[in-house]
């Protein structure tokens, strides 16, 4: 019974880890940087400046992604290795 309440207690943790490491605001930021790009390659008609708008949502989101990966690394890190380690033996052990 401890097992399994110790695989919820983890399952919490990770779930309240994936929700604290969102991006939205870089999913926005990227589809406004697109709408932007577009504007100014289509409708204003300055092509070099589209262009380069337009390579800011890749860049954005390689940030966001560093940046969710260091928030989860650090959440992994205070879970501690020996918890880590009970965690994969009670999964291997219920097979």
């Amino acid at each position: 019974m401890a097992m399994k309440q110790q695989q919820q207690t983890g399952s919490e943790a990770a779930m309240e880890a994936a929700e604290e490491t969102s991006t939205d605001i870089a999913v926005i930021a990227s589809a406004a940087s697109v709408a932007l790009s577009w504007y100014q390659f289509f409708v204003r008609g300055d092509r070099e400046m589209g262009l380069f708008v337009g390579l800011w949502p890749p860049t954005i989101l390689a940030f966001a992604s560093y940046y969710n990966q260091r928030r989860i690394e650090e959440a992994v890190k205070s879970v501690g290795p020996s918890r880590i380690r009970e965690s994969i033996e009670g999964m291997l052990s219920s097979r």
